[in-house]
């Protein structure tokens, strides 16, 4: 290659060995940070809280991490998230008790208390105003230096931000495969950890062949889950079957679904509801499929590797529970009504 040319390896030009790296002010670089966010018609992350910073950001450009944070080069962190439909927040108690046994499988201690953390949640929902989309929060073992060992962090931090996602109910089918790319052993798989290269690799692989995602079978043969969703079944005899959470990630969802997936035995359309090991050849052969997780609440699936499930259409069934989900979602007890300041200023409930 000639070396006097302007184009380097990586393709960008003015990129050559001789260029010279500018240098920026910290008046300069926040200058550059609001610039790139000046264009974005909607913002899509409302709000951001650190403990690091000790409150809540609402400027994007200010959204950010410390590049020594043992989260960002060593993946020691976990991490959970929450709908917020209609200005309601969703099964976050659940999320955060998820959240808190994350933490302690991989040896992550709360800077705050439970109802420390909700309560934050709660407040930052709130400033961001955002009525529709999503909680992620995590727990770092925080900032401090580039080793392994988390002994030289001075503590651990929580960072939150809020997701604007205009989501709806699910109804049309997907097509899915069985995943090659291998899953996560036990350990890691049934704790909410940053380490997704995995669950990243299977999606690619999904796309990778126009399937919408994948699906894991573990080396048993059972069906495990998806690269962030669960997986359920309807059989012939109009069972509800979900994996057991043995080895995989228990879904808040999931859980949620087979509480309220006996209202449709009750009214005689479905046999029964279990969670147990699922042979890949049995669940091949089940009436209807579908994923499972937060924001969907439930998505139908109608293809797998290339042949249709059941008849190949959205079942009934899936349609009935998922309904049963969504209408939980809008109006069930698992709901927290947020403060947000009306125009007037007042609260429009209490904490």
């Amino acid at each position: 290659m000639d070396g006097s040319s302007s184009q380097s390896a990586y393709g960008k030009p003015g990129l050559s060995a001789g260029v010279r790296v500018p240098v920026y002010s910290t008046a300069q670089l926040i200058e550059k940070l609001q610039l790139k966010w000046s264009t974005v018609k909607e913002q899509p992350y409302p709000a951001m809280y650190s403990s690091y910073f000790g409150g809540i950001i609402l400027d994007p450009a200010m959204m950010l991490i410390p590049i020594d944070d043992h989260m960002v080069h060593r993946g020691h962190g976990v991490f959970d998230t929450a709908v917020i439909l209609n200005g309601y927040l969703y099964e976050l108690d659940t999320h955060l008790d998820r959240f808190l046994k994350s933490a302690s499988k991989a040896k992550i201690s709360s800077p705050f208390p439970k109802e420390t953390l909700k309560s934050i949640l709660i407040q930052m929902t709130a400033a961001s105003k955002c009525r529709k989309g999503s909680l992620r929060y995590w727990l770092s073992a925080g900032p401090g230096d580039f080793l392994l060992s988390s002994s030289g962090c001075p503590e651990p931090v929580f960072y939150a931000v809020v997701i604007a996602d205009n989501f709806s109910q699910r109804k049309k089918g997907v097509k899915v495969v069985t995943a090659s790319t291998p899953m996560k052993p036990p350990l890691f798989a049934t704790m909410k950890n940053v380490n997704y290269l995995p669950n990243v690799l299977a999606i690619m692989e999904a796309e990778e062949k126009n399937a919408f995602a994948s699906v894991w079978v573990d080396e048993s043969g059972h069906i495990a889950e998806g690269p962030n969703v669960n997986v359920a079944f309807i059989s012939k005899k109009k069972e509800l079957l979900l994996p057991t959470f043995d080895n995989i990630l228990t879904g808040c969802t999931a859980k949620r679904l087979l509480a309220l997936a006996p209202k449709l035995i009750e009214k005689g359309l479905l046999k029964g509801v279990e969670t147990r090991n699922i042979k890949l050849e049995e669940a091949k052969d089940s009436a209807e499929m579908m994923f499972v997780g937060s924001t969907l609440p439930l998505l139908p699936i109608i293809e797998w590797d290339g042949k249709p499930v059941g008849n190949g259409k959205v079942g009934e069934l899936t349609l009935a529970l998922s309904d049963l989900l969504w209408e939980d979602m809008i109006s069930g007890p698992e709901r927290i009504c947020v403060p947000y300041e009306d125009d007037g200023g007042s609260l429009r409930s209490k904490l």
